[in-house]
């Protein structure tokens, strides 16, 4: 395979100043291109395959859509400028994308090799999927936390298998309501869910309409069992995209953005397994753990670690009841991963996608 060119600086400017131009043309009715008929039209991206995308359009119909060199990236969730193609032109491919709409969040997943890769685009809320099986982990919970926190999107925490609470000892018990009920004296909003009960995704069902949400999880959690429940004429191991119609193509490695039967839109992720953190600084992880914020810059030591330092204010903070104590050993098992996992400048540079 080839390898791909990569832009110098001017021309990335040239790329979005014409984007930008495609963008201020939108609804208007600017002169076509040899390939296309028609002006400018709006769509959302479905999910993307390469240099092929697929689209709803504005009147909910998918379309494979090409993808303009033009435009520098493009995920599932962009809003997007396209033009339908020739019908001559092309057998199975309906239009081409010739810009991105600017986004309102994104999500990326960082990559040992490629940097930050985009993920999804102009997602409103991130359902971080726990249960009691295989096990119940704040550390987990936390990491996704963080990542929620540095790109300002709204988390749900949700405790999926609920209905197994009853089958675990007592003590195990009281530490699992206990750590949820401290996620909510924090200011996070905590589902408890089961896909086996009947009512027993009501409250899920009530976080999501007139959302664009985005599942999270790791393996074992019932993450697809809970998507597939959400959206019952779906598999969450086969999307519904193939061929000219768009329909039914295996995407267990790309995300995918299905419309939920009661409004808002559900966008399933099977690539999301765990968010690295090591693309952040230790200040900024802090900073992402929001019941840390009122005592930030009160430690005795601007470099404080917040582990034995003297005068350490998260510490004193925990002493006085201020803190659980929890999330401040979550907070340094954090950062001693972000050491041991952190990769070299040479592969931790940003891709384009």
């Amino acid at each position: 395979m080839a390898k791909q060119r990569r832009l110098n600086k001017g021309q990335i400017r040239r790329v979005r100043a014409n984007q930008q131009k495609r963008l201020d043309q939108a609804g208007l009715e600017p002169e076509t291109t040899a390939d296309t008929v028609g002006g400018p039209e709006a769509g959302v991206v479905i999910s993307r395959y390469g240099q092929q995308a697929i689209i709803v359009t504005a009147d909910d119909t998918p379309m494979r859509c090409h993808i303009r060199r033009t435009v520098e990236s493009l995920v599932c969730g962009d809003e997007v400028v396209w033009r339908r193609l020739d019908p001559s032109s092309a057998e199975d491919v309906g239009g081409v994308i010739e810009a991105v709409q600017p986004r309102r969040s994104l999500l990326s997943r960082p990559d040992y090799y490629d940097g930050l890769k985009p993920v999804a685009a102009n997602v409103d809320q991130i359902l971080i999927i726990s249960s009691l099986l295989p096990a119940f982990s704040t550390q987990i919970i936390d990491r996704y936390l963080v990542a929620c926190e540095d790109i300002e999107v709204t988390p749900v925490i949700v405790l999926n298998k609920a209905d197994l609470m009853s089958e675990l000892p007592p003590e195990e018990q009281n530490q699992i309501e206990a750590a949820l009920q401290m996620y909510q004296d924090i200011g996070y909003r905590v589902l408890k869910v089961s896909a086996k009960q009947i009512g027993g995704l009501k409250p899920l069902h009530d976080v999501l309409e007139g959302q664009v949400s985005i599942v999270v999880g790791q393996s074992g959690v019932g993450k697809s069992s809970l998507v597939n429940a959400l959206l019952p004429d779906i598999d969450a191991s086969v999307g519904p995209i193939s061929g000219g119609s768009g329909l039914g193509q295996h995407t267990t490695t790309v995300a995918t953005r299905y419309p939920l039967p009661d409004g808002g839109v559900l966008i399933d992720s099977p690539g999301i397994r765990e968010f690295a953190l090591w693309h952040l600084e230790p200040e900024r992880v802090a900073w992402c753990f929001r019941d840390f914020r009122p005592f930030l810059g009160q430690c005795k030591f601007r470099d404080c670690k917040h582990v034995d330092d003297p005068g350490c204010a998260l510490q004193q903070a925990v002493v006085d009841g201020d803190l659980h104590e929890l999330r401040l050993y979550n907070f340094h098992r954090i950062i001693e991963s972000m050491t041991l996992k952190k990769p070299s400048r040479a592969t931790a540079k940003g891709s384009k996608t």
